[in-house]
């Protein structure tokens, strides 16, 4: 049970710093800083992606998008749906 706590402690701790990388990503003003913050979150997370790129790494790989389906028709007497009982 110890070991799972310690897993967890390490999740947490990654996940709460994570959050405070992207906040700092976001504001940072010269590419010098983007680079180092950039650099921290590459070795906490070597798969993370800057949500630009990876927004446009999933449009190139997405597939073709259907039509949305159109709604059900309703059924039943016209004369009572459009007077829903005022006769």
């Amino acid at each position: 049970m110890v070991e799972r706590k310690m897993e967890l402690k390490r999740r947490y701790h990654r996940k709460e710093k994570m959050r405070k990388l992207k906040i700092k990503l976001a504001a940072a003003k010269t590419d010098g800083d983007r680079e180092k913050i950039l650099g921290k979150i590459r070795a906490l997370s070597p798969f993370w992606t800057e949500p630009a790129k990876r927004q446009m790494h999933a449009a190139r790989f997405a597939p073709a998008r259907r039509p949305a389906p159109e709604p059900p028709r309703a059924r039943g007497c016209p004369i009572r749906r459009a007077g829903a009982g005022s006769l």
